[in-house]
């Protein structure tokens, strides 16, 4: 376990925006940055980040956090591997104490997984730099394909020995179980119980997740022979993902998100080449079709993206349809095609870099226009034909989901189609309507009662203890136990000088006010608690204190209370000359306004309940002193009320 004063430096270290801004990119909206979500997909951004408050907040999801939580959502970390992770950003020493034996196998048997992974790139890269046969076989054929060594090296190419059990043996005898290897596929075990070499006799393209750390390999035969497969990758594990994974992203992050643009190619020697021509931002979704998690992996960066295309027409054509999904993405889409018989790859190898620099340039096509003309193109005359492509690209612009660009693009294609603007804009309001109403009826089905499958002793007793808590009607006091929990969490450690009080601190003066006051919501009540623990401690808690606090639920809650969408324009003052008074500037009235709202909640609820008593007591004598009690009740009611009218609004 890692020591509490190391925990300590770590999250003082820590920048959310630096942690938060390696996986997103970031921009500036008044005193937040804002950006697109990394986990849930969004075409416009909800996802907010407070470097003041050294927090994170995705108003669309819901998740949120400071630096840590980050990691520990984003690469599903536990809370020490991501202090770790976000110690190494910051070349943080870690000590750490000892933890348990069950805990400790369990972070260690993930890690092993990373672990085994850089072995093998490193036996690979190893074996070609120094072996006869990685000579002679693994760095020529890099060399005869035209590649340098600073770009071998950048991305950790090697070679595998034509053996069967070369990196099993070196591994096993080095140390590493056999069970890791097999859970990255690095070996595999047939039937027959026999272990031996995934890549044996490859070439090898080590796969590097988000962060830099290896989790996967694909590699290429050198042999002509046509029964062994040309590409072999490793297999899904609980560290390589291949869905979730673009070949180069590591290496290309940086210069996408400068140049606001990312090249897509097909390939691993489609990206080496790229790059080597001076070209980083380049990735590939080798050995996958495209997903919608590799799009919004892209997004993360830019909007923009230009698919560099060989010359293949028939290959062309069967990925149009797929590509539909990037525009679904709000991702600006552009083409590049080279000529046939050409990849990127084959074209800068032949005819140089500052050649294909100028091709692209000079070549890029908006999608939609390209997709335009290539299905016309293949269409001819036939008028049937032609209908249908009309039909298709009013599909494609119908994804897009900003209305302007989808009008600019109508606009345009009427005139490549021949086909009046007009008929365009019917057809495309008749996708959306139908898009629409097919949306309404699936989201109904949702909520349409399914059929008994099963009798109520099939089901275990949760299930009915869920289903009654969700359909409770939420407490009349729920706004003001929540508005009494984020005044205490984001004021509670100023010091203030109200009237009689000197140098008092918000948090103690509330708790104490509250000593009378039992919260409904149960997470409020733990917040009142673990307050009131910290004081009898000698601590006062800041609201960093609940941000990162060990309980998620509670720093959820936190993160939640002092978050907002909303930030105010400086044209109010600016432009409007109108000055829109700030809570702290009112913060007396700010601090007893939720304290007297929230008894004063109390108090009518408690008012309620005596009146149903009154009216259900038979006995006189117990009538009388409901009476009484009632109206002690209205008497503090009606104190309250009166100090709100005449202190608080003042």
């Amino acid at each position: 376990m890692i020591k509490k004063e190391t925990i300590d430096r770590i999250l003082e270290t820590a920048r959310v925006e630096e942690v938060v801004g390696d996986f997103v990119h970031l921009k500036k909206r008044g005193t937040s940055m804002i950006g697109l979500c990394p986990f849930h997909g969004e075409k416009s951004p909800s996802f907010h980040v407070s470097p003041s408050k050294g927090i994170f907040k995705c108003f669309g999801c819901g998740k949120g956090g400071d630096s840590v939580r980050f990691i520990m959502e984003h690469e599903k970390y536990s809370y020490p591997e991501a202090l770790k992770y976000v110690a190494r950003k910051y070349n943080i020493e870690v000590e750490e104490t000892e933890v348990t034996p069950e805990y400790q196998a369990e972070v260690d048997r993930r890690e092993s997984l990373y672990i085994v992974s850089n072995y093998a790139a490193k036996f690979f890269a190893n074996k070609m730099w120094n072996s006869e046969a990685g000579k002679t076989i693994g760095l020529s054929y890099f060399k005869e394909r035209g590649f340098r060594e600073d770009i071998i090296k950048k991305f950790e190419l090697g070679f595998s020995p034509d053996d069967w059990n070369a990196l099993l043996d070196a591994a096993v005898a080095d140390g590493f179980k056999q069970e890791f290897l097999e859970e990255t596929g690095l070996v595999i075990k047939n039937d027959l119980g026999r272990i031996y070499d995934r890549f044996r006799g490859r070439v090898m393209f080590p796969i590097h997740n988000f962060t830099g750390r290896i989790i996967g390999f694909g590699g290429r035969t050198l042999k002509t022979d046509k029964a062994v497969p040309k590409y072999v990758n490793s297999p899904e594990s609980d560290i390589y993902h291949k869905s979730s994974v673009l070949y180069g992203l590591f290496q290309a992050k940086k210069a996408i998100r400068d140049f606001d643009n990312c090249y897509l190619v097909e390939g691993y020697a489609d990206v080496l080449s790229v790059q080597q021509a001076g070209v980083e931002n380049v990735v590939a979704s080798s050995g996958t079709s495209l997903t919608v998690e590799q799009i919004r992996l892209i997004g993360r960066f830019t909007k923009s993206v230009t698919i560099l295309y060989d010359g293949d027409a028939a290959g062309i054509k069967a990925s149009l349809r797929g590509l539909d999904m990037i525009l679904e993405e709000g991702l600006d889409v552009k083409i590049v095609l080279f000529p046939d018989g050409h990849d990127p790859d084959s074209y800068i190898q032949q005819l140089g870099a500052d050649t294909f620099k100028t091709h692209v340039e000079k070549n890029k096509k908006d999608f939609i226009f390209f997709k335009t003309e290539i299905l016309l193109k293949d269409a001819g005359k036939d008028p049937i034909k032609r209908a249908g492509v009309i039909r298709e690209v009013v599909e494609s612009i119908a994804k897009i989901p900003d209305a302007i660009k989808a009008s600019v693009f109508l606009r345009e294609c009427s005139n490549l189609l021949q086909m009046e603007e007009r008929i365009l804009i019917s057809e495309l309001n008749k996708m959306k309507l139908g898009k629409a109403k097919k949306d309404s009826q699936n989201q109904q089905a949702k909520f349409q009662p399914q059929p008994q499958q099963q009798s109520h002793d099939d089901y275990p007793i949760e299930a009915f203890v869920d289903a009654f808590v969700e359909e409770q009607v939420i407490p009349a006091d729920e706004f003001q136990e929540r508005d009494m929990i984020r005044v205490l969490l984001t004021y509670g450690d100023k010091m203030v000088n109200w009237d009689e009080m000197t140098d008092t601190y918000i948090g103690p003066y509330i708790i104490t006010n509250l000593s009378d006051v039992s919260f409904s919501n149960v997470l409020y009540a733990k917040v009142i608690q673990h307050y009131h623990d910290e004081l009898e401690n000698g601590k006062l808690p800041t609201e960093k204190d609940f941000i990162q606090h060990p309980d998620a639920e509670i720093a959820n809650m936190a993160v939640s209370m002092i978050s907002s969408p909303y930030h105010l324009s400086e044209n109010w003052y600016l432009m409007h000359n109108i000055t829109v008074p700030d809570e702290t500037e009112r913060l007396k009235g700010t601090v007893m306004g939720a304290i007297f709202h929230l008894k004063k909640k109390k108090i009518a609820s408690m008012i309620t309940t005596k009146q149903k008593a009154i009216q259900e007591e038979a006995d006189v004598d117990n009538v009388t002193i409901l009476m009484k009690e009632y109206l002690q009740l209205k008497e503090v009611e009606k104190y309250i009320s009166n100090y709100l009218g005449s202190v608080i609004i003042k």
